[in-house]
């Protein structure tokens, strides 16, 4: 009897066997015409998973289920490396499988689930996650600094269940602005990815542009609903005598906005580019550049600073909010400024705005915009037009106090 796994095809889990496999010479079918939620709901499936999770791998001598049991299975089928080559090697393999699966992928599971209808969205439960998700990457990224590999100089289990984690991540969470913090992560993955025994299961990886909204109860059950209910046999239309040219795509409201002499790309360079004489050379030209006609300025104060007690959670979320800040990037420029030398940490920040607004589509789409109070900057008054080049420059102290830390959106 063949090796039989039973699991859809694009599931991150079920490559983790599959890789090990091709890396073995091992041969493993995917089960044919696998239904996720029919099949594994299944009287025959049960019997090998009583609680029907997927993947299950069928072997000679009984099923096996939990996907990195099953991976562990396969590589030990043949003694090609995928442990190592000693005991100690063996042992920093396993450290490392439980390092993916307990510190990344539940991590990223957490921050996931709500995103696809199934568990209910907590900002705290959120918050907390993603800041154990970085400080992860972090380790991680310390780490691959000097390694290519987890263990030793080749590819082990270790890296195959890792990268199998990683993968759920970069496509579905992880945009280029949260990895790019961690560049040997990055590395490490499109390295492995593109290893042919890797791309032979995985096909192509892109890297996902926008995280994925949050989904309300109502929404996911009438997603599931939809999915479960067949679909009718809808008669044929009879063929229209001339096909409809496809619809242009709507245009962002701030593209039809008279155009100002203002070019926010010109700002973010001359921003970027000034290292010396910053008052004189990069607020001057902000200034010079300023449209008030076609830009405005925002002050914005975090509504619930004293629940800012632990910095690293603070600062986790700052960075959060400016990664949601993606959608408005063409459109936007600000700073984010964390106060304070001891708990609790106080968030200010500024923001440049297309347009004379708050832009819709950023108040409806980026959820955090409604954990500030924002107020619209007055710069007929000489003292708001101070503040806001201290908040550029990123002036220490601010308003008296110590800086933990400036971010800038650019």
């Amino acid at each position: 009897m063949a090796l039989v796994l039973h699991s859809w095809k694009t599931n991150k889990n079920a490559f983790k066997a599959l890789i090990a496999a091709e890396y073995n010479g091992v041969k493993v079918d995917l089960s044919p015409d696998f239904t996720m939620g029919v099949t594994n709901k299944s009287p025959e499936y049960l019997k090998m998973n009583p609680i029907g999770k997927v993947p299950v791998l069928e072997t000679p001598d009984g099923a096996i289920f939990e996907s990195n049991a099953i991976a562990r299975y396969v590589a030990r089928l043949k003694d090609s490396g995928l442990f190592g080559s000693s005991s100690i090697d063996c042992g920093h393999v396993e450290q490392w499988i439980d390092f993916s699966t307990f510190e990344i992928d539940n991590n990223l599971s957490v921050i996931l689930r709500p995103r696809f209808g199934y568990a209910v969205y907590h900002p705290g439960v959120e918050e907390t996650a993603n800041a154990a998700l970085k400080r992860s990457f972090g380790a991680l990224n310390s780490y691959l600094a000097s390694n290519t590999f987890l263990v030793g100089h080749s590819v082990t289990l270790a890296d195959i269940i890792l990268t199998c984690n990683l993968y759920l991540g970069f496509t579905y969470l992880l945009t280029k602005s949260f990895t790019s913090e961690f560049p040997h992560v990055e590395r490490y993955f499109w390295t492995l990815v593109n290893q042919p025994n890797f791309k032979k299961i995985i096909g192509e990886v892109k890297q996902t542009d926008a995280v994925p909204p949050v989904k309300t109860p109502e929404e996911a059950a009438a997603a599931a609903k939809a999915k479960a209910e067949p679909k009718k046999q809808e008669e044929k239309p009879a063929e229209p005598a001339q096909e409809e040219a496809p619809k242009p795509k709507a245009k962002n409201p701030l593209d039809l906005l008279p155009p100002s002499s203002m070019i926010l790309d010109e700002w973010k360079r001359l921003y970027s580019n000034t290292k010396t004489n910053f008052r004189e050379i990069a607020i001057k030209g902000f200034w010079d550049m300023y449209d008030p006609e076609g830009y405005s300025l925002w002050f914005c104060d975090y509504k619930y600073n004293d629940e800012n007690t632990v910095s690293f959670v603070t600062l986790n979320k700052v960075g959060g909010f400016l990664q949601r800040m993606d959608i408005a990037r063409k459109y936007a420029f600000g700073k984010m400024l964390v106060i304070g030398s001891e708990a609790p940490y106080k968030v200010k920040g500024l923001w440049l705005f297309r347009g004379k607004e708050i832009p819709q589509f950023v108040l409806d789409e980026c959820y955090d915009m409604e954990l500030y109070e924002w107020k619209k900057v007055d710069i007929s008054d000489e003292a708001q037009k101070e503040r806001v080049n201290q908040m550029i420059e990123d002036q220490e102290p601010f308003e008296g106090e110590a800086l933990l830390d400036a971010k800038c959106f650019k």
